[in-house]
């Protein structure tokens, strides 16, 4: 589906725990996220320095949003 979005001239980042996969889909914005059954949080984390974790997730699919990609680019950090 990502591929179909970006086709469409709508720039995507796909946000995943499994870096591999994301690249055979053939995504071309990828954000690395936390874990499988937590992508986007750690509820071991106390609430303050969880929200930090998601906002910092966030801001980076927010710049990957805004970057010109030639193929795929994963947004580290």
């Amino acid at each position: 589906m990502v591929k179909e979005i970006e086709r469409a001239g709508i720039p995507v980042v796909h946000m995943c725990t499994v870096v591999p996969i994301s690249l055979t889909v053939g995504a071309n914005r990828i954000v690395p996220t936390v874990a499988i059954p937590h992508p986007l949080g750690n509820p071991a984390l106390a609430p303050q320095e969880e929200k930090q974790l998601r906002r910092r997730l966030v801001q980076r699919a927010l710049v990957a949003l805004q970057t010109e990609v030639e193929g795929q680019v994963v947004f580290e950090k």
